[in-house]
């Protein structure tokens, strides 16, 4: 919490776990709506199912690829009740906007920073902004736990509920040994865990800078290219850049999935951008999340 000037956290087994139980605290149920971006991974989604929750694929912006405030507010209903804001890649979405707009319809605001530790808007930290923060310290992100997450919250009653969901219901208040007020959750995270995120945190400051720095080292030798577009950093944002990321133009007639095996083969180790979740079998595709889909077809994450 001194990292992040945040009041409250939970350390969880996975940052999914943590929007689980964000979510749950906020209230959540069968038939609200939660608008997230269609460019995330599957984790910032799935835990509004598990709620019969519905979730609203809105597009991102084509120079951050983070969610779009203007799509946000297209997309509100009497029955959405929280929006997912996913710092995607490091990046930061616009969250002046995005708080504004929930206080005009009084919404909730999850930010979902499992890939944006240490990125940092207009001086505040990435997580630090609305009403609650998660984070995910699997073993590909920049602090590792190899299988964990956190949660954190400057709201003293959202961290009271979350703390007694953590602890499967057992409210601190109540004093009867193995007594569960409530049916809670099974999200924590193991004493050996934390031992080493503990020796990680000490380390964030360095393993941050070296982030910024292979990107710049990236950046320095493909901006040479015309063609390609590397992670955007807004003048008011610092980008941690958890993954280097090229969208190679469609002019430049590359077959993606072809160019990440020709890298493959050639010891690159090579992923392909993030699919629309909305793409997936279980969910109805949005193809007019234009953005969204132009990313996944272009959009090459390279080794850091």
């Amino acid at each position: 919490n001194k990292y992040l000037n945040v009041k409250h956290e939970i350390a969880t087994s996975s940052c999914t776990g943590a929007i689980h139980i964000a979510l749950k605290a906020i209230g959540v149920e069968a038939g609200d709506e939660v608008i997230v971006p269609d460019a995330t991974w599957i984790a910032s989604v799935a835990p509004i199912t598990y709620l019969c929750a519905n979730p609203v694929f809105v597009d991102v912006m084509k120079s951050t690829w983070c969610i779009d405030p203007k799509k946000i507010e297209e997309a509100i209903t009497p029955q959405t009740k929280v929006i997912i804001a996913v710092h995607l890649y490091g990046n930061m979405c616009e969250m002046d906007e995005i708080m504004a707009i929930a206080r005009k319809y009084n919404l909730y605001v999850i930010e979902d920073s499992a890939e944006a530790i240490g990125s940092e808007y207009k001086g505040q930290k990435a997580g630090s902004i609305g009403d609650f923060g998660v984070f995910s310290f699997h073993g590909t992100k920049t602090i590792t736990t190899g299988e964990g997450g956190m949660l954190v919250t400057n709201n003293d009653a959202l961290y009271e509920k979350a703390s007694i969901l953590h602890d499967h219901g057992r409210d601190p208040k109540i004093k009867k040994m193995f007594w569960a007020e409530k049916v809670g959750f099974k999200y924590k995270m193991s004493n050996l865990q934390a031992a080493l995120g503990y020796a990680q945190m000490q380390r964030v400051q360095e393993l941050v800078s070296k982030k910024i720095e292979i990107f710049n080292m990236y950046k320095k030798e493909l901006s040479k290219i015309d063609g390609i577009q590397m992670n955007d950093e807004q003048e008011y944002v610092k980008n941690s850049y958890w993954m280097p990321t090229i969208i190679l133009d469609e002019k430049l007639n590359i077959n993606r999935d072809n160019f990440i095996a020709y890298l493959n083969k050639h010891g690159i180790g090579a992923r392909p951008f993030l699919y629309p979740v909305s793409s997936f079998p279980e969910f109805n595709s949005r193809e007019d999340n234009i953005v969204s889909y132009k990313l996944s077809k272009y959009g090459i994450n390279l080794p850091s």
